[in-house]
């Protein structure tokens, strides 16, 4: 009787130890995911480069006596840029398919069907062209199925990149850590019997894919270059976000490599080379008034904290942007705007999401928070959205005669700014006076005083003071339980 005592004291112990070892295990991996050494090249600044063949491009949705009006410029570049190239295509872009609720009468611009019939005729126009396409996995569903338009793209010799975000540090990392723990060892299976998230008239999905989407990590890039021409930008070539407001950068000269390399590093998360010798196929000077750095990843947000910090009473910040939630930045502008600086701010009203309704978060949260903290010195306005996304990510920062201004894919959110996904952004400073100063100034101000067309609406029209939400969002955005 003793020994059975013993004998079942021991599977006592045994049974706890082994549930000591799980969790010291767990927090290992959580302390891992969120720390990971980042891959050389990802989170780069480069050095600043002049320019003088810099244009700033808007898609712009908007309501005009009482009808849709869309103007798009962003696309009709990459068209351009497309049809113009001769020794390389390098495209990068976060969502690229024609997944949508079709059934439900939504109407989209083919986007993505437009850009892979452009690469394809390209690459039978001129067989020897390098063309590269690098993506996120969640235009395949993180390895359940493949859509028609990366299908065509191998079809036809075109060499896709499905990023491997493994090598990202993990956002969302307490469910991170028991993923990766436990669920990663499962795979992920190609059999398909679940609903699509993103449209039931698409691909059937599975578990092992959801438990993959629920990491919440992103290449969320968005850059196309040539050897001709660079464009770093907020807007995807996807049918859904094909009526979004976004803006871009194209620029030409020595400035491409910079991004070109910051590319590579992409490219080597997966396992892959560009194979482009970019100083025999890139020529041009760096010249002009205009200085370009670019910037990716965590290295976006020292740059914005590090401009609204310097900023004095009586200069001028104006932010138009889809998403803002990150705590440091958030806490920058407030501080700026009770010094004396003047400050407005675009935002999109976090209602509108492919068809579906948002519950405003974090957006109108943020704005109640820098509102109230600034005796209504900040001043917000909402852009006027029918179901398409206000999805602009850019700021500018004046000073004297000289303006600082950053825009490509980052939202101000931990996720986006905070060395988690994959972002491109390019931050262009020049005097007040330089040509490219007074088109981003004459964009953001028609917005703000609805010149020719309806815009944006007043501040009350989306402002809750609820603390509830508020709490909601904070959890969220500290713990990365969110998409955005």
């Amino acid at each position: 009787m003793k020994g059975v005592i013993i004998k079942m004291k021991k599977i006592k112990i045994s049974k706890k130890f082994i549930i000591n070892i799980l969790i010291i295990l767990l927090i290992i991996e959580i302390l891992f995911g969120l720390y990971k050494p980042l891959t050389n090249g990802i989170s780069y600044k480069s050095d600043a480069y002049r320019v003088s063949d810099i244009e700033f491009l808007k898609d712009m949705t908007y309501q005009k006596d009482g009808r849709r009006v869309t103007e798009q410029e962003i696309f009709s570049k990459m068209y351009t840029m497309i049809d113009e190239a001769e020794k390389f295509i390098v495209i990068d872009m976060f969502l690229f398919n024609d997944d949508y609720n079709r059934s439900a009468g939504n109407e989209f611009i083919s986007i993505s069907e437009n850009i892979t019939t452009k690469l394809v005729e390209k690459k039978k126009i001129k067989p020897n062209i390098k063309i590269i396409f690098i993506t996120d996995p969640i235009n395949n569903f993180y390895g359940v199925y493949e859509t028609k338009c990366i299908k065509t793209l191998k079809e036809n010799n075109i060499d896709v990149v499905i990023t491997n975000l493994d090598k990202l540090r993990e956002s969302n990392f307490i469910y991170s850590g028991v993923y990766n723990l436990v669920f990663k060892w499962f795979g992920v299976s190609t059999n398909g019997y679940m609903t699509n998230p993103f449209s039931k008239d698409s691909s059937k999905v599975n578990i092992t894919g959801y438990l993959k989407m629920i990491n919440f990590k992103a290449n969320h890039r968005k850059v196309v270059l040539t050897e001709k021409e660079g464009l770093v930008t907020s807007a995807n070539p996807h049918d859904a976000s094909s009526l979004h407001s976004n803006i871009g950068f194209s620029f030409k000269g020595q400035f491409i490599k910079e991004v070109l390399k910051s590319e590579e590093a992409v490219a080597r998360l997966s396992g892959r080379k560009l194979g482009i010798d970019v100083d025999k196929v890139i020529n041009g000077e760096s010249n002009g008034n205009v200085m370009v750095t670019l910037i990716t990843e965590g290295k976006i947000k020292q740059e914005i904290l590090d401009e609204i910090n310097k900023t004095k009473q009586g200069d001028d910040i104006f932010l138009a942007i889809f998403y803002i939630s990150d705590r440091s930045v958030v806490k920058s502008m407030i501080n700026a705007a009770n010094r004396g600086v003047n400050v407005k701010v675009i935002m999109d009203a976090n209602k509108d999401a492919f068809g579906m309704k948002k519950n405003g978060i974090p957006n109108r949260e943020v704005a109640c928070e820098m509102i109230k903290n600034t005796q209504e010195k900040i001043k917000v306005r909402w852009y006027n959205t029918n179901g398409e996304q206000f999805h602009t990510k850019l700021i500018k920062i004046d000073s004297g005669n000289k303006s600082v201004i950053i825009g490509g894919s980052a939202n101000y959110t931990r996720r986006n700014i905070d060395d988690f996904n994959l972002e491109t952004d390019i931050k262009v400073e020049m005097d007040k006076n330089d040509e490219l100063y007074s088109e981003v100034d004459g964009y953001l101000n028609k917005m703000w005083e609805n010149e020719e067309g309806d815009f944006t609406l007043d501040t009350e029209s989306f402002y809750e003071d609820n603390w509830f939400k508020w709490g909601i969002y904070y959890i969220q955005e500290k713990l990365g339980l969110s998409t955005f």
